[in-house]
């Protein structure tokens, strides 16, 4: 399995297209901002002859969303995320208000959508995701798992030595950190995860060095 990754919009947020070598490949978190971006992503898939066969969203933050008009539309796809997460989509201009960002133009809503939830599984090419809820950054928050490959897409709830903020609508530090010590921590330490903002680490790193999943364990 490849994955690529696109860093995306002033917040800096990871677009991640994992594919094989069947050409079929799914978009994670299509949070491309500016017309480069669009066209740079866009022309990714399409310089590749890929097959998207899923356009799916860890959590619905507007940042993460700046790409999925554009890619639900040219591929007649629906969104998938979790439905935990639906209310952001009702006032996604007054958090972009908050950020900075010009919330005239906050039209990120997907046509179509479908629910995923715990347990659920996506496949594409010779690959499948298992849907790991992991809520806390934000309620519906979601991780993608893939065993063979083993690689977790985290989102926004687990970073490189840090977790996702908890002050935003219905985020809760308790919640989160149990939700990473009792589903991410739980895959082998060798899982590569690759979050929403940052590089890649690996589980078995933030087991050890962790300091806001781990500061209550010492």
């Amino acid at each position: 399995m490849k994955i690529k990754t696109f860093e995306f919009n002033p917040l800096g947020v990871n677009t991640y297209v994992l594919s094989d070598e069947t050409g079929e490949c799914v978009v994670i978190d299509a949070a491309c901002y500016y017309s480069d971006e669009q066209e740079l992503l866009l022309n990714y898939l399409l310089d590749h002859d890929f097959v998207v066969k899923h356009l799916i969203n860890t959590h619905l933050h507007f940042d993460h969303l700046f790409g999925v008009n554009l890619l639900a539309e040219r591929f007649d796809l629906p969104l998938l995320h979790h439905p935990d997460d639906a209310f952001l989509l009702e006032d996604i201009a007054t958090q972009m208000g908050l950020f900075g960002f010009p919330s005239h133009h906050a039209n990120y809503r997907p046509g179509r959508s479908v629910d995923l939830k715990e347990g659920d599984r996506i496949s594409f090419g010779n690959h499948t995701l298992q849907i790991l809820h992991v809520p806390g950054h934000s309620p519906g928050s979601i991780a993608f798992y893939e065993a063979e490959a083993a690689v977790v897409i985290s989102g926004d709830a687990l970073f490189n030595s840090g977790i996702g903020r908890t002050d935003l609508p219905r985020g809760s530090y308790e919640t989160l950190t149990a939700s990473i010590r009792n589903k991410l921590y739980q895959l082998p330490e060798e899982t590569r995860v690759y979050p929403g903002h940052g590089p890649y680490t690996t589980i078995g790193d933030e087991k050890r060095h962790n300091p806001f999943v781990n500061m209550n364990q010492q």
